[in-house]
């Protein structure tokens, strides 16, 4: 199979896509597996979700050859293999679950849509970006809301309209990536004890916060609306024993879980 999902005793779930041959290029195959994977992991009762790739380079977005057979599709064709795409972007941006996402290579057209929508984004300094769809007479249509609210609408006035490439110090410059890295295995795992150090259902409630709060018009509504979120969690069961461990100088339990 050309992904694969593997949940570790940490609670960790690992999402590899393994085309190398193909520079993990995805098509229709690709796209229903990843769908399938990422609402799976959704669902269960894990800590985080690590997105990577097999080979040299994180992905060239499309299959060329899975474009071409849908150039000969009609319209209605195209739109409804364009939603699964599109579906694809929806589910990796609203998995529960904090996701990070691992860089290496290169990383082009739709393969952007996919570190966008992550929480968390790392990648080698030798990695290479771009918007490559004009490049092809294409638009990267349905990966555009989730890369402009990454890089911002004046980056991609001029990432999207030349297709130029960039490089990873760019590519943390404009906010697509997180932080450059000489050895992703040793970031993947640091970034993972991080998160397993911080409270479970805290990182999950923060993660829902970012969406009910970024882009709202700061009002009574709002403001009442973080007085109760905060409210919820102070009294909740995991809010209780992270408040009692830090005055009792003790480590939470859900640390200690971790580390069994």
């Amino acid at each position: 199979m050309p992904v694969t999902l593997t949940i570790t005793k940490s609670k960790v779930a690992i999402l590899e896509l393994s085309r190398p041959e193909k520079h993990n290029a995805f098509n229709a195959e690709v796209i229903a597996e990843l769908i399938k994977n990422i609402e799976y992991a959704s669902d269960l009762d894990i800590r985080a979700l690590v997105l990577k790739t097999e080979g040299k380079h994180f992905s060239a977005g499309a299959d060329l050859t899975w474009m071409k057979s849908m150039a000969d599709n009609d319209y209605d064709e195209n739109v409804a293999d364009s939603l699964e795409l599109a579906k694809l972007m929806q589910v990796l941006a609203t998995c529960p679950h904090p996701t990070l996402c691992l860089v290496q290579g290169a990383a082009f057209g739709g393969a952007l849509g996919l570190i966008a929508c992550c929480d968390i984004a790392i990648a080698e300094h030798n990695s290479k970006f771009c918007l490559s769809e004009v490049k092809l007479g294409l638009i990267p249509a349905v990966i555009s809301p989730y890369v402009i609210k990454a890089i911002g609408e004046r980056q991609a006035r001029r990432y999207f309209l030349t297709a130029e490439v960039f490089d990873g110090e760019k590519a943390l410059k404009m906010g697509l990536i997180h932080e450059l890295s000489d050895d992703l295995a040793k970031s993947e795992a640091d970034f993972l004890d991080t998160l397993l150090n911080n409270g479970p259902a805290a990182v999950k409630s923060a993660k829902a916060l970012i969406d009910e709060v970024a882009g709202t018009t700061i009002d009574d509504t709002l403001i009442k609306h973080t007085a109760k979120r905060i409210a919820e969690i102070r009294v909740s069961e995991e809010g209780q024993e992270g408040l009692s461990a830090f005055f009792d100088k003790r480590a939470p339990r859900w640390q200690t879980a971790a580390s069994e």
